[in-house]
């Protein structure tokens, strides 16, 4: 490990503590062997002004929510020092009054809440102050030779055992430090936990972090075989897509709500998958007790092939016994079991798993779980990996400061967690509802022959793909990509189709041929390449966008009007079929919706000329003379794929303010 620091960067902020405190505390979050995903946290003791316009000596700390590698001034909780080094001075405090009183002696109510060792960060005698959980570090601290290690590795350090975060720890160091010259150490082993590092000027503190985890790099480095990746592969076809989707769905109804599930198959985890005792290594529990909130505590196995006919289990619901068993030997009467599903698996010789309501949540889980593996590889290597007792991560992950943080998550949205495929999503009626299943927490891949689709949905939720949906190739390689990277499919919206009028029967040629094909034959083939996986979705839906033609056709437009009755015969077929399966296929029927891409205003004057009316009154010809737009059919389809009609399958339902003649 290399100081990342520059002197000349550094200068800017020579003369703005706090500016200098982002700064490294950037230096230090942009490592993810230091720090990840909000761990860790740093402060600076300067001053401040209050209301009154008085100078205060303060603490700035980071501030829960806040990560290290973005945050920014906003990001550190202003604390009164004296008040805050006074806590520690106190016998005994709860958690509960130690978060009032953090809180009480903020300087700016509207501060995020101080992190959890401020107190400690208060009774350091220095003006900077730093906290990793470096992966060298505490992997050395997780050998069974590890207190021994860490004493030899780091004689000029004060090393303390592990204890729990808080007031505990705060104590802890409080009463080592009393007869202690801190200025003899060049910072603080935390067994099992991580550094702390200190100085008066940012540059030291940082750079006294970076060699502290570069000796354990190094002392690593030295005595670990060189890493070999033999027999591990990653073979996108050699995934079981459908055994993918069954340990999604053992999953999702373990937790009850929906979950993503990413896998990582990349050469690195199919090695770590591979191992014979795998099975023992992924459930001795995680490489720092701070993992556990997000990562629980073990990982789930997930056998190669699905499990037999005579396992009365499956692997997901022994993970959920199993931490039943756990909690019922660490709890107390007052408290409430979380849910027992995994956040992450080990899908042997296939790679690790990541579980969570967003692709951001398992993009977390899985860096999570990268370190892991290879801090347990590296510790084996060295001579055994052993993690902390299971009382002592319980502890952490029932901590009342912890169900605090779970508590404020607050209601998920309608669709968290689901999957879904929305075709002829570019424009119109598909994009609209691409943008609203997004909305309602839906991962959402749109389809579109269009190659906009690819900047128009372009962000974690929102993904689009250009396929040509008359192109049995590509249907079926943009279905199994998407089931894939987020482990099902639960929402297949099938919209994508061709609006041409004005050839009658006697007329017609091309138009027949194009309307059968894409509104079709096109919706027949991506429901086809899809049954499969919606079949193992969870709370599966289909909605297929019909049109008011169906059953109020008008001349002119009969390869339109059979087309899309056509799919809502296919549509009330497929309710029939996948009805065993609990996934439900309805129909809607939209009628004038014109903010789409074949509506000019061109188009809707002379439209309403030929009704004798103007474009306004011609938008809204319809008994609640009201117009629908694309968000109004984006906002049914939603709701038709979710809780509210969970009991209605082949339904054909209009969105068209009302039709005199449907009606």
């Amino acid at each position: 490990m290399k100081s990342q620091f520059n002197a000349r960067d550094a200068a800017a902020f020579a003369d703005d503590d706090l500016a200098m405190r982002v700064y490294t505390s950037r230096l230090l979050g942009s490592d993810e062997n230091l720090v990840m995903h909000g761990g860790g946290n740093t402060s600076v003791k300067s001053t401040v002004k209050d209301f009154f316009g008085r100078t205060i000596d303060a603490l700035l700390v980071k501030g829960s929510g806040w990560d290290l590698k973005t945050i920014e001034k906003p990001g550190f909780s202003a604390l009164r020092l004296a008040e805050t080094q006074m806590l520690a001075a106190r016998d005994t405090l709860t958690d509960d009054d130690m978060a009032k009183q953090l809180r009480a002696n903020l300087l700016d109510q509207a501060s995020p809440s101080p992190s959890v060792e401020a107190i400690l960060h208060a009774i350091m005698p220095f003006k900077f102050v730093d906290h990793t959980h470096a992966d060298a570090v505490v992997t050395l601290t997780n050998n069974p030779r590890g207190e021994a290690i860490i004493s030899a590795l780091y004689p000029d350090c004060l090393v303390l055992p592990y204890i729990m975060p808080g007031f505990i720890l705060s104590k802890q160091v409080y009463n080592a430090i009393q007869n202690q010259d801190l200025n003899q150490f060049k910072g603080i082993i935390l067994l099992h936990h991580g550094v702390f590092t200190y100085a008066d000027n940012a540059r030291s503190a940082y750079e006294n972090m970076v060699e502290l985890v570069d000796r354990a790099e190094t002392y690593i480095s030295a005595r670990l075989p060189a890493p070999t990746l033999a027999g591990a592969r990653s073979d996108a076809t050699n995934c079981d897509l459908q055994r993918l989707c069954a340990i999604r769905k053992s999953v999702c109804q373990i937790r009850g709500v929906a979950q993503i599930a990413m896998l990582d198959d990349s050469s690195a985890a199919v090695a770590f998958s591979q191992h014979d005792n795998i099975a023992d290594l992924a459930t001795r529990g995680p490489i720092t007790p701070d993992h556990v909130i997000r990562a629980k505590r073990t990982a789930c196995i997930f056998e190669t092939d699905s499990p037999t006919d005579q396992q009365t289990t499956n692997e997901a619901e022994r993970f959920a016994i199993d931490y039943r068993t756990y909690f019922g030997q660490h709890a107390g009467p007052e408290l409430k079991m979380l849910d027992p599903a995994p956040r992450w698996g080990v899908w042997k010789k296939r790679g690790t798993l990541a579980f969570g309501n967003t692709p951001k949540d398992c993009n977390i889980i899985a860096d999570l779980t990268r370190h892991t593996a290879q801090c347990i590889e590296t510790g084996e290597a060295l001579g055994g990996w052993e993690a902390l007792p299971a009382k002592d991560i319980f502890e952490l992950e029932y901590w009342v400061l912890e169900q605090m943080k779970l508590a404020k998550a607050g209601q998920p949205k309608p669709h968290q967690g689901k999957i879904a495929i929305v075709t002829g999503a570019a424009s119109g009626i598909g994009l609209a509802t691409a943008l609203r299943l997004s909305e309602d927490g839906c991962v959402v891949v749109g389809l579109d022959v269009n190659p906009e689709v690819e900047t128009k949905l372009n962000t974690d939720l929102l993904i689009g793909r250009r396929c040509d949906v008359t192109r049995e190739t590509e249907v079926r390689a943009e279905v199994e990509r998407a089931v894939r990277q987020f482990g099902g499919l639960d929402i297949l919206v099938l919209n994508a189709g061709i609006f041409e009028s004005g050839e009658t029967i006697d007329a017609l040629k091309h138009t027949w041929t194009s309307a059968i094909e894409i509104n079709l034959t096109a919706t027949q083939r991506v429901l086809r390449h899809s049954m499969g996986y919606l079949r193992m979705g969870y709370d599966a839906s289909v909605i297929i966008v019909g049109s008011r033609n169906v059953t109020a056709p008008g001349a002119g437009a009969a390869a339109y009007s059979v087309s899309k009755a056509g799919v809502t015969q296919l549509g009330r077929v497929a309710a029939l079929e996948l009805a065993d399966a609990g996934v439900r296929v309805n129909t809607i029927h939209p009628d004038a919706v014109f903010d789409t891409g074949i509506w000019t205003q061109e188009a809707l004057e002379k439209s309403a000329a030929r009704y004798g009316t103007t474009v306004d009154q011609y938008k809204k010809k319809n008994l609640l003379k009201r117009e629908i737009a694309s968000a109004d059919v984006a906002a049914m389809i939603s709701t038709v794929a979710g809780p509210v009609f969970a009991a209605t399958t082949g339904a054909q339902i209009p969105i068209d303010g009302g039709n005199e003649r449907v009606i």
